[in-house]
């Protein structure tokens, strides 16, 4: 089930808060773990069983790690482990077989017949924060097995996040506060979400799709760019409007889940961007990779190399699949030549640095998020050479394909362009409690389930990562 859907708007939703808050608090929590459950199972009852086995694996690791370095050991190969096998274990295969292959041999492995489990990558990373702080007795070790289900099951972040560290929550696991007010403005940050991934990261993805119909060997230079820019759209709506419905449900069930994004498309470096965008990723990797592994605290050489290490895990976490990795590679590459070079020109405070740095970031963009987009490497390398003609990569079938699909867009396209800024959030934060606020939500809440109702629903784009 997802967020953005008329059944869980209209029935899982409003029986679910009204059981939430007619029940005695005391109850509250095996009401969240369980409703999580029923959640979690009409969207992938086959795998139920998975994230059950890594709560009570996790609650008994959990109760005797403080310290034992052993029992860490012991939790992190498990949790890795089973991330591994499923999300991995074929792109594995795959490049033996590649190996083998490129080396003559008359042998390949099956593949086997996996599919990914919805939420492991988010769910794995937010048990093992939670075995690692009580280990590092940052913590202390939950002692009720409903109420760290309640934490590692919640179906406002289940899914696809935001990572929810167990020891910000752990207060509230014991005790919140349900109020009208949590209510009013939880709802109003889910509306808002719920605008964000159906009426424009939904409809701007249409562009997309069309480009790769047409195919990548037939499309102009323009229509590239037009592309790569509809796609980073599509990726910063869908992902930023399911991390507000998040926090908006959060809220409304007496929970501060963090945020997820702040206007990372504003940013004027590389470096600012990563700290914008997916901020409880980043978050999560510099807590647990690259401080431990040393951070900038051993010169710089070292500082490299840990920033190479999380680069290459965030990409290979988002997917298996070469081009994450080369994504990963690409953005550590511009991070340390801004860390040794041209950050503080980047940032600094003067009209020309103001303009270059903007159009900087919307070079890296528009190139990194092909590169995540694209895992064919063919096919993406046919992609860059369409955006940079300027390396041949044959003749374009109709120069002037980009015309129509840029006129039917362009409203979309600037009002995501808009929207990707902080001005419409402050213009908002200032009306929200109005009764044009009010109307404004009630606005956007029926456009939306408009198009829901007329099919205009796609999943969200991290289901897959």
């Amino acid at each position: 089930m997802v967020f953005s859907s008329l059944t869980f708007i209209f029935i899982f939703l409003p029986i679910f808060l009204i059981l939430y808050y007619i029940v005695p608090p005391q109850r509250r929590n095996a009401l969240l773990f369980f409703g999580s459950l029923i959640f979690y199972a009409l969207g992938e009852p086959v795998y139920l069983f998975l994230i059950l086995l890594s709560l009570f694996v996790n609650y008994f690791l959990g109760r005797i790690v403080s310290g034992r370095r052993i029992v860490l050991l012991a939790a992190l190969v498990y949790n890795f482990g089973v991330l591994l096998y499923f999300k991995y274990t074929n792109f594995f295969i795959e490049n033996i077989n590649y190996a083998l292959a490129a080396c003559g041999i008359n042998w390949h492995f099956y593949l086997l017949e996996l599919a990914l489990p919805l939420g492991i990558s988010f769910y794995t990373f937010q048990i093992v924060s939670y075995i690692i702080d009580v280990y590092r007795q940052k913590t202390e070790a939950e002692k009720s097995i409903i109420n760290l289900g309640a934490y590692l099951c919640m179906f406002p972040q289940l899914i696809a996040g935001p990572i929810v560290v167990y020891s910000n929550i752990r207060g509230a696991l014991a005790k919140r506060d349900i109020s009208a007010n949590n209510l009013d403005n939880g709802l109003k940050t889910f509306i808002i979400g719920l605008g964000y991934k159906v009426i424009i990261a939904n409809r701007i993805g249409t562009l997309w799709n069309e480009v790769c119909t047409i195919g990548f060997e037939s499309i102009s230079t323009p229509l590239a760019w037009l592309g790569a820019l509809a796609y980073s759209m599509q990726l910063y709506f869908d992902f930023c409007g399911y991390s507000l419905m998040a926090m908006g449900l959060g809220d409304m069930l007496g929970f501060k889940i963090p945020a997820n994004f702040r206007h990372p498309y504003m940013a004027r470096s590389v470096t600012d961007f990563w700290r914008r965008w997916h901020i409880t990723l980043g978050t999560w990797f510099k807590e647990y990779v690259y401080i431990p592994l040393g951070g900038n605290r051993k010169g710089k050489l070292r500082t490299a190399f840990n920033l190479l290490v999380v680069w290459l895990l965030v990409g290979f976490w988002h997917g298996a699949a070469w081009n994450f990795i080369l994504w990963g590679l690409f953005v550590f590459v511009l991070q340390i030549i801004e860390k040794n070079l041209t950050l503080k020109w980047l940032t600094a405070k003067n009209f020309f640095s103001w303009v270059f740095s903007h159009l900087y970031m919307f070079l890296y963009i528009l190139v990194s998020w092909t590169l995540f987009a694209i895992s064919d490497f063919h096919e993406l390398g046919t992609y860059l050479g369409r955006m940079f003609p300027f390396f041949g990569v044959g003749r374009v079938i109709n120069p002037y394909d980009f015309a129509s699909l840029l006129s039917e867009y362009a409203p979309l396209l600037i009002i995501s362009i808009i929207f990707a800024t902080h001005y419409p959030e402050r213009i908002y934060r200032n009306i929200c409690h109005t009764k044009l606020g009010v109307i404004l939500a009630l606005v956007i809440f029926w456009c939306s389930v408009y198009y829901l109702s007329i099919g205009m629903n796609n999943p969200f784009l991290y289901f897959n990562f």
